[in-house]
Parts: C-alpha cells; structure tokens; sequence
C-alpha cells in the first residue's frame, strides 16, 4: 500500500499515519527525517542537502525529491509506504508521479483529512495541554502565533496539492474532525 496523507497542520495525519504503520507494518515516511538520516548516511543528495543548510538555506524540491526517491526504494518499502508531510507544493506531486512512473509503482491512496480551520486552534492547545500533563515536551510550533503561521504557509503551497490529486480523480477525503477512531475506520475503508 503506497499512500498520501494530506490536510493541513493539526488535521492528525501523524496519528493516522502512525496508526496505519502499526496496522499494515509499512514505515511513516516524514521528509524531515529523511533529510536528516541522507545527510547523516553521507548520501550523494544527503551531502547536498548538507551544504544547503549550514548555508542556511531551504532544501530544494529538487533535493527533496530526490531523497524521496531513494527512500522509497529501501527494503522496507517493498510492501507500501505513507507519505505525511509529502508533497508540500504541486511541484513536489508532479515530481512524485514522474518518479514512480519511472520505478512503474503508483499510489494506493491519497487522503486529505478535511478540518475545520477555526476548531484546529483550540485542537492544537489541547494537544499541548495534554502533552504538558503527560510530563512530555511541547513541540516549538504548538503554539497559536506558530500555528498560525504554519496554517498560512499551507494555505498558500500544500493546499493546491489536493486540488492537483482532485483533478486527477484520485482524491478521496475523510472529516478529520471526527473522533481519532473513526477517521481511522473511514481510512480503513478507503485504502481497503
């Protein structure tokens, strides 16, 4: 099962995603992770990523790609992957449909969790309430002023990406306001 979990931040694709990894035995792939094992293994596209940021710099969709790409092709790929995080700009999906035409690999599925941006605030306060009375750390960006930020800039460059897939007729979306059990359930019924 190779899969595409989209929506905006807070939306829960990490839940769902960590959700269907334990169900299905297929890995989580975050691209930030990627980034940092590519550079950390001393990849050829881990030595560029590497020099784009200590300059500082963002890490291209070139680049990105790129460590997609040989991700995807790890063993423990073999029986499907979700990609949470992935794409984040009509640029990254068309690069994505290029390179698994080219492995002749397709996806499975792809999801938005569809959420109502008003209730996503008071969702992430209580995410860090409960991670507060949990003894965990609150992640840097659970924060309103963060949040808000973080919601703009997937307004702007991750949102078209479900219009991309729509208009391909491969888009399929679940309320990512239900219950987490639920929204698992309609998951489960979408990817079969």
């Amino acid at each position: 099962m190779r899969l595409i979990l989209l929506g905006p931040p807070g939306a829960g694709k990490g839940t769902q995603a960590a959700r269907l990894t334990q169900k299905h035995g297929i890995p989580q792939l975050s691209t930030g992770d990627m980034l940092r094992a590519a550079v950390k293994a001393g990849t050829p596209i881990g030595l560029q990523a590497k020099a784009v940021m200590d300059a500082g710099g963002l890490v291209s969709d070139e680049i990105v790609v790129g460590i997609i790409a040989d991700r995807i092709q790890e063993p423990d790929c073999k029986a499907g992957f979700i990609l949470d995080g992935f794409p984040r700009t009509v640029a990254q999906a068309q690069a994505l449909d290029t390179i698994l035409a080219k492995m002749t690999m397709g996806l499975d599925s792809i999801v938005e969790l569809k959420v109502d941006e008003s209730a996503l605030l008071a969702r992430i306060e209580n995410r860090a309430k409960e991670t507060i009375a949990a003894g965990g750390t609150v992640r840097a960006d659970d924060n309103p002023e963060s949040f808000k930020i973080r919601l703009d800039a997937y307004r702007q460059q991750t949102a078209p990406v479900s219009a991309y897939y729509a208009s391909k007729g491969t888009l399929r979306t679940v309320d990512g306001m239900a219950p987490i059990d639920e929204v698992s359930k309609a998951l489960d019924k979408i990817i079969g």
